[in-house]
């Protein structure tokens, strides 16, 4: 007898469709897996067989080949479990053949035959959108918010037969209350009013939420990089309905939000640590294909402390990605494009004992020079603002007044991205040069000031289009008028300290 069920499995994160085929005919007992499965796949078999008999379901004494279709494409993980049991019930005339047509299986059987969530349900289902998919009961919530087709779920193995055969009913994602805001807390509990003094970094993280500007902080220990860096996901607007999809198809991929948690609302934040691999920040590895830390980030923040910490190939592998806001992996056997549109904000000492000022310092040339080897030119060159932060002083630290609020920020954040929005549909650090020709038009005093400092070697022609892209959000941020002036082109330049100068001091006026 032969059977094919409908069911997926995870590449990157993306699903990929796969047709179980079940062959039961006249031969010694046995069974075989085909279609390039991995470890997993082919211990599918044992976990299968007494799936079966625990539930008092017959384990056919024939010999069984399982094809999993198209055969050119790796099969991984245990999300073909369900599919190959029911595949076998069919090819017995267990279940009807004619009662799978509508139907898609994904889910991992224990040895007592229940249903067992898997990694990846948001991407698996969305690649079953043309049948009903069944899951588990964990991945439900998972798996149904992020389309709008009906998903099923069941408790174990009996049930989904006795659902198939009509005699039970099934649990839908339409009888599913589910809290989609339940994961949006992350670091939302840490108020920007926390940070005594720092106007010139409170003012940076604004313009960084409110354009979507890449921000590198160069300041001693102590002086509060990280935790200005932590709030700054605070400030960032609530994910549209298509961002909320591509973030929970990534962070399903690998597992991390809790099954129920539903659609991810806010902004993710990533902190990897500087030891951190170049597989593990750009993803890839293994056949899965796992998405890194740029990927998880996606839509959100990425915040690398300790920037001079990293390798020098980990740092240089973000530029594509900033700039294209994808990754391409290829290997030899496949090759997956994976989401990463992030922003990121970093944290470097000036220089190898943190103190970077003149006086204080107790590095010599030779080692200022190798700190400073560490970041590339073309990397630095990516960051729309770059500030010096200094350590607060006494009275700042002991002054009973709080700053403004992460929710007071975030209203004037939410007013400039509406701004930004309604003339491109994209955050201003997004603009083409076309684009941002027609809605940034310069005045003539800050057209020649920007002359003067690319004649002087200060600018880059990339650096010259970020300078004016943050000049916009500046705009932006102050009423939005119609001209970028020399005012918000001043303040953009002075957010873009040398890295070399360590500290110094600047005078910016608000």
């Amino acid at each position: 007898m032969f059977a094919s069920v409908r069911s997926a499995t995870l590449l990157g994160v993306r699903g990929s469709r796969v047709d179980v085929e079940v062959h039961a005919g006249i031969g010694l007992p046995g069974f075989t897996v085909v279609g390039q499965p991995d470890e997993v796949c082919r211990e599918s078999r044992d976990r299968v067989r007494a799936a079966l008999l625990s539930c008092g379901l017959p384990w056919p004494t024939r010999r069984v080949t399982v094809n999993l279709a198209p055969t050119g494409d790796r099969k991984s993980g245990a999300c073909l479990d369900l599919a190959i049991a029911i595949g076998l019930l069919a090819a017995q005339e267990v279940v009807a053949i004619d009662a799978l047509a509508n139907f898609a299986f994904v889910a991992e059987l224990g040895l007592d035959g229940s249903l067992r969530p898997v990694r990846g349900a948001t991407p698996l289902v969305l690649a079953l959108t043309d049948r009903t998919a069944v899951v588990a009961p964990e991945n439900l919530a998972e798996a149904s918010a992020a389309t709008t087709a009906q998903v099923y779920s069941a408790k174990n193995l009996l049930d989904v037969v006795e659902c198939l055969s009509g005699t039970a009913d099934w649990q839908c994602s339409k009888n599913l209350v589910c809290d989609f805001g339940a994961n949006a807390i992350a670091l939302n509990s840490r108020d920007l009013a926390d940070v005594q003094g720092q106007p010139v970094a409170r003012r940076a993280l604004e313009i960084a939420a409110a354009g979507a500007h890449h921000l590198l902080l160069v300041g001693p220990p102590g002086a509060g990089k990280t935790m200005l860096a932590e709030r700054l996901v605070g400030l960032l607007p609530p994910l549209t309905d298509d961002e909320a999809i591509s973030t929970t198809m990534v962070h399903s991929s690998v597992q991390l939000e809790s099954p129920n948690a539903g659609l991810i609302r806010r902004a993710p934040y990533r902190a990897p640590h500087h030891s951190s691999s170049m597989v593990s920040m750009v993803g890839g590895g293994t056949a899965l294909m796992r998405p890194g830390e740029i990927s998880l980030a996606s839509n959100g923040v990425l915040f690398l402390d300790e920037l001079g910490e990293f390798a020098p190939s980990v740092l240089d592998a973000l530029r594509q990605p900033l700039e294209q806001g994808i990754v391409r992996l290829a290997r030899a056997r496949t090759s997956v494009v994976m989401p990463a549109k992030f922003l990121l904000v970093a944290a470097t000492n000036p220089c190898p004992c943190g103190e970077g000022t003149p006086g204080v310092c107790t590095c010599d040339d030779a080692a200022r020079a190798r700190y400073l080897r560490r970041f590339s030119g073309p990397l630095l060159d990516r960051f729309d603002l770059r500030v010096a932060v200094s350590r607060p002083n006494t009275n700042e630290l002991l002054s009973p007044e709080r700053g403004e609020s992460t929710s007071e920020v975030a209203k004037r954040v939410a007013i400039a991205r509406q701004i930004a929005f309604a003339r491109f549909k994209c955050a201003n650090s997004a603009l083409t040069r076309e684009q941002l020709d027609a809605v940034a038009p310069l005045s003539k005093k800050a057209e020649q000031r920007l002359r003067r400092e690319l004649e002087a070697g200060h600018l880059t022609g990339r650096g010259y289009h970020r300078v004016r892209r943050v000049a916009r959000t500046i705009a932006d941020l102050n009423g939005a008028p119609e001209v970028v002036d020399e005012a918000h082109l001043n303040l953009a330049l002075m957010m873009r300290v040398d890295l070399a100068s360590g500290l110094r001091s600047r005078e910016l006026v608000f």
